[in-house]
């Protein structure tokens, strides 16, 4: 029986790739921060059919003790400073993370046993300013924000320590991806909510920024049966994993509130407190490599995604789950 380390396992991605190895009759370890709180809604299904363990990416010595203790097989790197624009406020920090946390993972594997097998999460957001669409694995990086720059340095170590020390290290760079666990901090949970909301009479106006910026977007139990596919193979090497088609967020709110019969028309207005210092306005991705050398392709629709969203959204809060603040997350990612 093989064990997996994952670290942001309490995440979308994290609680996604639990379950999926958990099928695969896989040990899970699960790597959790020391923090005052620690948000287990996502893992609740299988919470006690996996073990957490406190580390920290910040501190080398907390990933030695962990992966000497736990001995895994593989290990996907999904914990990062996830959130584009709040990476403006804490580039420092976002560079700590989502670079440098990069680095002390890896330089740990190499120091306990450098056969372990190594997924880096990178994002397409390492493209930024495109230079060709669609993006593919050889597409010039041209980052566009702090998390964009850390990402990109995670993923150029992960490539160093593959070819310096001869490691099954991995970068899977992955485009947008959502799910009814997705965070509110992002743009299409928020919309999916915000519908819900507005269907039962909770809200009036949903408030959104740019509309027209288009991002390739999926469905993340998809994406991470490719990241378990990347560790399976001999040869290490870095794959685009996308669905091929692009939508905007204008596109995302026509299907949303289509959905829930109402014409989103009536109900968002563009706020600029949404918009991007710097805005990265069409990624669209490639994953002609992944579906010949892995055999994957996405299998849910962007139509599905949407629908399921809402349809998750609106249980929610018939259920008496309580309607956040919506206006307070200006910091939405997308």
């Amino acid at each position: 029986m093989p064990t997996a380390l994952i670290t942001g396992i309490t995440g979308q991605d994290g609680s996604y790739l639990a379950e999926f190895l958990l099928q695969k009759n896989y040990t899970v370890v699960g790597m959790v921060r020391r923090t005052s709180i620690i948000n287990l809604e996502r893992l609740e299904p299988i919470q006690d059919r996996i073990s957490l363990v406190q580390g920290d990416l910040l501190d080398e010595g907390s990933l030695i003790g962990v992966l000497r203790e736990f001995a895994p097989d593989e290990v996907y790197n999904l914990a990062a400073m996830s959130f584009v624009p709040t990476s403006w406020q804490q580039p420092v920090l976002t560079g700590e993370a989502t670079a440098l946390g990069v680095t002390r993972m890896l330089d740990a594997i190499r120091l306990v046993n450098k056969g372990m097998r190594f997924y880096q999460a990178s994002s397409s957001e390492m493209f930024g300013k495109v230079q060709e669409v669609p993006q593919r694995e050889s597409t010039p990086f041209y980052p566009r924000s702090p998390y964009g720059v850390a990402k990109l340095y995670g993923h150029w170590i992960t490539v160093n320590y593959r070819e310096s020390y001869g490691m099954h290290a991995t970068s899977g760079i992955l485009f947008n991806h959502g799910s009814p666990r997705r965070g509110l901090e992002f743009v299409e949970r928020k919309i999916s909510l915000g519908v819900a909301a507005i269907k039962l009479g909770q809200l009036d106006k949903l408030r959104l920024g740019n509309m027209d910026a288009q991002r390739d977007l999926g469905f993340a139990g998809d994406y991470v049966q490719a990241m378990w596919l990347m560790l399976q193979q001999s040869d290490p090497q870095d794959f685009v994993i996308a669905t091929g088609s692009t939508h905007s967020v204008r596109e995302m709110c026509a299907v949303a509130f289509e959905h829930a019969g109402l014409d989103y028309n009536k109900y968002v207005v563009q706020d600029q407190r949404f918009y991007r210092p710097a805005e990265v306005d069409l990624l669209v991705g490639d994953p002609a490599k992944a579906g010949r050398l892995l055999g994957w392709e996405p299998e849910l629709g962007f139509k599905e995604l949407m629908h399921s969203m809402v349809d998750s959204d609106l249980a929610k809060l018939q259920s008496g789950v309580r309607l956040p603040d919506l206006q307070e997350f200006t910091t939405v990612r997308f």
